[in-house]
């Protein structure tokens, strides 16, 4: 992409993004250049005959994938329509004790597909707790729930059995659209001012913030979701600055990882992250309709999804979620050959596919080359940059 465009892009953005920044959760542009769809049939990633790396194990929408009855609630809320229990327009997700959760701004509500027990219901939060525009969930590892609602401007916690406990957020204090834990701190994306703040998990206490409206190194301009790396550094996604900035956990930037473009590597609408525990960061293009995975340098390993109305197909990618605690509930789905070594959860806000799980694995019986020689094999330099 032309400098040219790029600063013109630039200016528009900042003359008019302004007034919906809500919006910007929930609209994507398709005018960008996607992958090369794969033949019809099981897909895979790199495609065969190259070792794969990430096969296409499933596709969630609602009630029907869990082969049960959904809830009273669920039926009292969508009524009895079996079309209708289905996800609307969806965002974030969340694994906990063999549940997903899904967050639906349209419900609005979570939907949970529970795995063991092969149920769905829909949680709309107690009269107090009640959703308006629910984006995005984290859950601690003692199950406590934290959802984001930019329709309340508040975070809502819930506990372990999904009731509701309370709330954070007084009146102008944030717009929050994504939240992460590390220790006691819940780190939240603050939309309307450009910034982080950070909480006491337990109590919603302020304890600090940084960043400010720019595009410099330590600014951030709508910033949207957010992750934690194994380190402790924070992940932000600025959708707005096309690009994902990594802070230390007291707020100092660390590097910049992105520039808007067309190319392989940057970004256009980059919206959902998720890491996983060797450092490999994923994020989600809701104009690219794929997910790119970058090593901890920063250099592209591989790129997954694409638009269509095929089985993989992703449109709006928005949430994401590595998770290495459910994978027997979907290596039956695997090819025979492909062990699965962790799940990739990738919410789509529109079309068809809701929540597509691939497998990140191995196919038996075959060679596979190390990150770095992905990297070079894709001649992608690293698009980390910035650093401090």
């Amino acid at each position: 992409m032309k400098k040219e465009q790029t600063q013109e892009i630039r200016r528009w953005l900042h003359r008019g993004i302004a007034a919906a920044l809500a919006a910007v959760l929930l609209a994507g542009c398709a005018a960008v250049p996607a992958p090369e769809p794969q033949a019809q049939g099981t897909a895979f990633y790199p495609p065969l005959p190259y070792p794969p790396r990430i096969q296409h194990l499933k596709t969630l929408t609602g009630e029907r994938d869990m082969g049960a009855a959904a809830s009273e609630l669920a039926k009292f809320v969508l009524g009895d329509d079996s079309r209708a229990q289905q996800l609307k327009q969806p965002y974030g997700v969340g694994l906990y004790g063999g549940k997903l959760y899904v967050v639906d701004t349209s419900a609005p509500g979570l939907a949970v597909f529970d795995l063991v027990q092969q149920r769905f219901e829909l949680l709309t939060g107690a009269p107090s707790g009640r959703m308006k525009r629910p984006i995005n969930i984290t859950i601690d590892s003692d199950g406590t729930k934290y959802v984001t609602d930019t329709g309340r401007d508040q975070i809502l916690v819930f506990d372990r059995a999904d009731r509701f406990v309370q709330s954070f957020g007084s009146a102008g204090q944030f717009k929050p659209v994504d939240t992460a834990i590390a220790g006691d701190r819940l780190y939240v994306t603050d939309i309307q001012h450009h910034q982080v703040q950070v909480l006491d998990k337990h109590t919603g206490a302020l304890l600090f913030k940084f960043g400010s409206s720019g595009s410099k190194p330590g600014e951030l301009f709508h910033p949207t979701n957010i992750a934690i790396g194994t380190g402790g550094d924070v992940y932000v996604v600025e959708t707005s600055n096309f690009r994902v900035q990594r802070f230390t956990g007291e707020g100092k930037p660390v590097r910049m990882y992105g520039d808007i473009g067309s190319e392989r590597g940057s970004f256009s609408r980059p919206k959902g992250i998720a890491l996983d525990r060797n450092g490999r960061m994923y994020v989600g293009d809701a104009a690219f309709q794929n997910v790119q995975i970058f090593d901890s340098d920063g250099r592209l390993l591989l790129f997954f999804g694409q638009p269509g109305g095929d089985v993989e197909g992703l449109n709006l990618p928005a949430g994401l979620k590595v998770d290495y605690d459910n994978v027997p509930y979907f290596q039956s789905y695997a090819d025979p050959r492909f062990q699965i070594e962790y799940l990739i959860f990738v919410v789509s806000q529109f079309g068809p596919n809701k929540v597509d799980v691939f497998g990140y694995g191995k196919m038996s019986g075959m060679d596979y080359a190390s990150d770095e020689a992905a990297a070079a094999r894709l001649a992608v330099k690293p698009v980390a940059k910035g650093e401090h």
